[in-house]
């Protein structure tokens, strides 16, 4: 049977889901829940995930969400490959590192900059002060060196020579503020070489796949009916404080 995922490709998490999934072979259907339209609070979504956040996955009665949980969880079930989620214990370490730093190490980074740099003053109307954007942009310079200079150094690869789940939650992150016009990679050889080999070892085509909505995000969000974002509001107070 199946697994069911429940997906909105705008969220970096999701794409990093689905790119494993798919290029893991592993069976599922996609369920696309549309946060701008508000959709993951409908009563329906909320049966799958409670805490109301994409992605989120259903095995049969089995509902849970969290993206890293959910990459283990079908690393796990479905043997996936070794080096995805190492069985050596340093190894696996060295994943679970990089997993527990990027929540704030750059998540948080990269997703202030896509919100700066493209929704505020697109979907809102709102100018972003200069010193602001500047902020955001310094936070988010010192995170990609952070990935370049401690997890990365000289390795083709987060943990080594092969790719492995790290990679994908890092690409997906990296990406967002490079949808939104900034160019991350520019000046940064290893951060732009690293990301080469991360789509040669997805594959292009699944790559980009997964990337075509945030890609073009530019263009999309020109479309967007700004008051169908009211549950967006708490996250701009905290963006412009």
């Amino acid at each position: 049977m199946a697994l069911e995922l429940f997906l909105d490709m705008f969220s970096q998490p999701c794409r990093s889901v689905y790119m494993f999934a798919k290029k893991n072979n592993i069976p599922v259907e996609v369920r696309t829940v549309s946060l701008m339209n508000g959709e993951h609070y409908t009563e329906e979504f909320g049966k799958i995930n409670p805490i109301r956040k994409v992605p989120a996955l259903k095995d049969g009665d089995f509902c849970m969400g969290e993206s890293v949980a959910m990459m283990q969880y079908m690393a796990e079930k479905f043997k996936t490959p070794d080096h995805w989620f190492p069985a050596d214990l340093q190894k696996r370490a060295r994943v679970n590192e990089y997993l527990c730093w990027q929540p704030t190490g750059v998540r948080l980074h990269g997703s202030k900059v896509f919100w700066l740099k493209l929704m505020l003053p697109t979907v809102f109307k709102m100018e972003v002060p200069e010193e602001k954007m500047k902020g955001a942009l310094e936070d988010l310079d010192s995170s990609l060196k952070l990935i370049e200079d401690t997890f990365l150094q000289d390795k083709p690869f987060i943990i080594g020579d092969q790719i492995s789940i790290a990679d994908l939650v890092a690409v997906v992150e990296v990406m967002q503020p490079f949808a939104a016009g900034v160019d991350v990679f520019k000046d940064r050889p290893r951060l732009s070489a690293w990301k080469d080999r991360v789509v040669q070892a997805v594959g292009k085509e699944l790559f980009d796949e997964a990337h075509e909505r945030i890609m073009g995000a530019r263009e999309a969000v020109k479309l967007i009916d700004s008051s169908k974002m009211e549950h967006f509001k708490p996250r701009i107070i905290r963006l412009m404080l």
